[in-house]
């Protein structure tokens, strides 16, 4: 019954590997050149871990520096707003640092090419991401680094 179907079936596959030894060479050696590929490609772009950096005291903040420093942001929705909020008075009891609200990127562009070198803006994509824009360039925020 059942070990004589079996028995055939490995003795006809068998017939068809003997056959055909330049597919069945193939079947083996195209996975293998593969995998040769892959480990060879990981070590030409290795990845890069860095160290854990201890918590350590920075001091306070010398907001000398900061003083009428405007930070504009954009779209003004709630969250924006407090968190604008939270930036400006957490850190910032004096009100030395001004915050803008503006309607749209373009007007967020217009106000930084008018306005003096200390001036930053901060376009909220979502509820989790950002971008800063200073007067000549843009910087990604992100906690995950990508290699470039």
């Amino acid at each position: 019954g059942v070990w004589r179907q079996t028995r055939a079936l490995l003795f006809k596959n068998c017939l068809i590997k003997c056959r055909t030894k330049k597919s069945s060479v193939q079947e083996v050696l195209f996975p293998l050149f593969f995998l040769f590929w892959l480990i060879l490609m990981s070590m030409m772009h290795p990845h890069r871990k860095y160290d854990e950096v201890d918590n350590i005291n920075l001091g306070t903040l010398d907001t000398s520096m900061l003083v009428d420093f405007v930070i504009g942001y954009t779209p003004p929705t709630r969250m924006a707003r407090e968190i604008m909020k939270k930036v400006a008075f957490d850190n910032f009891e004096d009100g030395s640092l001004i915050t803008e609200e503006y309607l749209s990127e373009e007007e967020l562009q217009e106000a930084s090419a008018l306005k003096t070198s200390k001036f930053v803006g901060v376009v909220f994509k979502d509820a989790m991401s950002y971008q800063l824009r200073f007067p000549d360039s843009v910087v990604m925020s992100s906690i995950y680094t990508e290699s470039r």
